[in-house]
């Protein structure tokens, strides 16, 4: 038996950007979100300037990070945009009102909601949060949001479709505190409608 002091067993960064009671925004990395359909459930922590965001404003982009991003997550990792940082966070994060600069990320507009896109994703998920959800006796919320728009970058993108290429385009993964990107392709699930991309073919 083993204890692990996390459980992040390989699952995706996603960058969110939600906005500030003054207007600005933030940015915040996450590895904590899964897909439902059209929809998007995240976990984040009940103290986190995202949560407080989202219960006052529900408008948030998910921008799925790609493994080339990593550095950048990272140096957004130890930042919180919470002013004054909780006390349960001030041992390890330090407040920084601008994440983007910080970064060295760029906003991009968005199309229907407030916060900005991250133009170096090529995955950005436009979105609502519908229901906030507490668990864990108060330390985290369960996020689910509807996806309103999705941008991808055209390269990445089946040509003709509106299907992402997996050959192509893969999200960062976060696994045990440690970063990866996905192993060579073993298969495919029955269905996959991008088996026979000119990209399989060759």
């Amino acid at each position: 038996m083993v204890r692990p002091s996390i459980l992040y067993f390989g699952t995706p960064v996603v960058l969110l950007t939600t906005e500030n009671d003054d207007g600005t925004f933030n940015l915040a990395p996450i590895s904590s979100a899964w897909a439902l359909g059209q929809h998007i459930v995240l976990g984040l922590g009940s103290e986190s300037q995202t949560a407080r965001n989202l219960a006052a404003r529900s408008e948030l982009v998910i921008n799925v990070a790609s493994p080339e991003l990593w550095e950048q997550v990272e140096r957004l990792a130890p930042l919180t945009g919470a002013d004054p940082v909780p006390e349960s966070k001030r041992a390890v994060y330090r407040y920084e009102s601008d994440k983007f600069a910080a970064s060295g990320l760029t906003p991009a507009d968005s199309h229907i909601v407030k916060p900005p896109r991250v133009a170096e994703c090529a995955l950005q998920l436009e979105a609502r949060a519908r229901a906030l959800t507490p668990g864990g006796a108060g330390l985290f919320f369960s996020v689910e949001c509807d996806v309103l728009r999705v941008h991808a970058d055209e390269r990445i993108v089946v040509p003709g479709t509106h299907h992402i290429d997996p050959a192509l385009w893969s999200p960062l993964i976060y696994n045990f505190r440690h970063y990866h990107g996905l192993a060579p392709e073993i298969g495919y699930g029955f269905r996959s409608e991008t088996v026979n991309t000119t990209t399989r073919a060759a």
